[in-house]
């Protein structure tokens, strides 16, 4: 063990200085230490994401010495002890010491302290409990968090159920951990914790359980925490429209295998049926934004059939009919869905002739179909989506003329 992560660059980063030098003014040194994931990632040799401060001095302190050296600061959780200070665009989460006073697995009611011992004992894993002064010392409270991060152990600070039961989404957050960081066997007790407090993520926040679950899809290779879920009842609990992780797990197989990069959202949809309907539940109760929810049932619909045979002429068909986007999902999907050997260079090719076909505009509009003599109304709806199909079975001709004639035939026709 070093018992040091040295000076990282983002320790001696102009903005993170100005901060760490505003609480030590007022509260001396040794009062503000750099907490959680970045030091975490540091002793893993990983670069930091965000920089969080721990410090002894209360929120109002916090305050008092942003302004005091001109900086700005937000009170984004303040009835928990955290200030966002901000220095040079760069934002800052300055959380002051605490414990736990009580807990309804929802949220805690804290109480702030000078004892960095407690504040580690209510964090969620033992390797999100280290924390480094200004000069790289590391500490390491509960005995065993450098050796948990060096060896990719996600191990609850304590009593894993007392630790869950002070918030249940730190059930999905073990998982997550696991899919980003683990490595080796899970341990035995995190997991038998979560398998058995599984029923109480029912009715937890739904935008912080799709946080937590889209993050854990992120994660290079989730298919090991995916499955562990599945076997806990964890992921039926967050998930119940869920299928079989096997496309899932065959999607991630094609990401990695062929350089594809890694896509939460659509790791999500191969979890689910290719039931639009379903889909859409899945996302109103995990409450995704709407262009989430729009993404996923598209990539579910089952029309028009995508199939490693289609040809040039079908994939021009399918992607204009669903978008480029959708038209990617959908062969991604399909693609992990597939059993067929050595197709993988078919399913490539789709995706490479979607990307080099720019769909055509149509070339009439509604006013040709007046000027046509459709009359104004439903008709002239009726009157242009029979021009499109006409169009698109006939391979998108660039010739104006002859969609217009197509359309005065039609027009004729409908009367």
């Amino acid at each position: 063990m070093t018992h040091s992560i040295g000076l990282q660059s983002w320790m001696t980063a102009a903005p993170t200085q100005a901060v760490v030098a505003a609480l030590e003014a007022a509260g001396g040194p040794g009062c503000v230490r750099y907490v959680g994931g970045c030091v975490r990632n540091a002793v893993m040799g990983l670069p930091a994401d965000d920089i969080d401060l721990a410090s002894t001095l209360t929120p109002d302190q916090v305050t008092q010495a942003l302004a005091k050296a001109g900086l700005k600061s937000a009170p984004t959780g303040v009835e928990h002890g955290t200030v966002t200070a901000v220095a040079d665009g760069v934002p800052f989460e300055v959380t002051t010491l605490r414990r736990d006073v009580s807990t309804d697995g929802r949220r805690a009611v804290v109480a702030f302290t000078t004892d960095w011992a407690q504040d580690a004992q209510r964090r969620d894993f033992r390797l999100n409990a280290l924390y480094a002064d200004s000069s790289g010392a590391l500490f390491d409270p509960t005995g065993e968090g450098e050796a948990d991060a060096r060896a990719g152990r996600i191990v609850f600070v304590g009593d894993p159920l007392m630790r869950i039961r002070e918030d249940y989404l730190r059930i999905l957050r073990f998982f997550r951990f696991v899919a980003w960081y683990g490595k080796g066997a899970p341990d035995a007790a995190a997991l038998a914790a979560c398998k058995a407090l599984k029923g109480m993520l029912s009715g937890r926040s739904a935008e912080r359980t799709s946080k937590e679950l889209l993050k854990l899809l992120a994660a290079p290779d989730p298919r090991e925490a995916v499955r562990l879920m599945a076997a806990a009842g964890v992921l039926e609990a967050v998930l119940p429209s869920a299928k079989s992780a096997a496309r899932m797990s065959a999607l991630v197989a094609i990401e990695k295998d062929r350089l594809i990069e890694n896509d939460a959202e659509l790791r999500l949809a191969a979890l689910l049926p290719n039931d639009p309907k379903a889909v859409v539940a899945a996302a109103e109760r995990l409450r995704l934004s709407n262009a989430q929810r729009d993404r996923l049932a598209a990539a579910s619909v089952s029309e028009p059939r995508i199939a490693s045979w289609m040809s040039a002429r079908e994939v021009r068909r399918a992607v204009y009919r669903l978008g480029v986007r959708a038209f990617y999902d959908r062969v991604k999907l399909a693609w992990a869905a597939s059993e067929r050997p050595g197709a993988a260079p078919q399913w490539q090719a789709l995706l490479a002739q979607a990307e080099s076909w720019t769909p055509p505009p149509f070339p009439v509009t509604g006013e040709d179909a007046l000027a046509a003599g459709v009359a104004k109304g439903p008709r002239v709806g009726q009157v242009m989506r029979e021009v499109e199909d006409w169009w698109i079975d006939h391979d998108f001709p660039p010739e104006r003329d002859r969609a217009l004639e197509k359309l005065q035939m039609v027009a004729l026709a409908i009367g």
